[in-house]
């Protein structure tokens, strides 16, 4: 059985009223289960979100110790800042997929540049939750 993380950066636990134009009215619960309906079966799924940094760092230390077979991460505000996510996951040895629930190329220009895209086998963005279902879906088949 594969195993899959799927972490969210800060201010995603407030999907549904945070800025609905751009992120839908769906929260997070609303995405967790529809991962779970359609990848649940046959697979691990574990799911994570926190404000902190420091929090995230230390959840993908944890997925890194060979229990997990890949991580979908939505870093959020931190894909374009944090430099210590970025050595988080380049030395975790797990194959991600950074995901934008937004198109992050039509947005302001700092959200343009990724310090995680470098180290991570793919990235969707623009894709609403269905970018995550994408994500999934690649590493389970790779």
């Amino acid at each position: 059985m594969k195993k899959i993380a799927i972490l969210n950066g800060p201010n995603l636990d407030r999907l549904g009223v945070r800025e609905p134009k751009i992120y839908g009215k769906a929260t997070l619960s609303d995405l967790e289960k529809e991962i779970r309906a359609e990848f649940g079966e046959g697979t691990y799924l574990e799911f994570f979100q926190s404000n902190h940094e420091g929090a995230l760092i230390d959840k993908i230390g944890d997925l890194a110790e060979g229990k997990f077979d890949g991580l979908v991460l939505n870093a959020g505000a931190f894909t374009h800042t944090s430099v210590a996510l970025r050595d988080a996951l380049s030395g975790s040895g797990l194959r991600a997929v950074e995901v934008h629930i937004s198109n992050v190329y039509s947005r302001e220009e700092f959200r343009h540049k990724s310090l995680t895209a470098p180290v991570c086998a793919a990235v969707i963005s623009g894709l609403g939750f269905q970018g995550y279902h994408a994500a999934v879906r690649f590493l389970l088949q790779s």
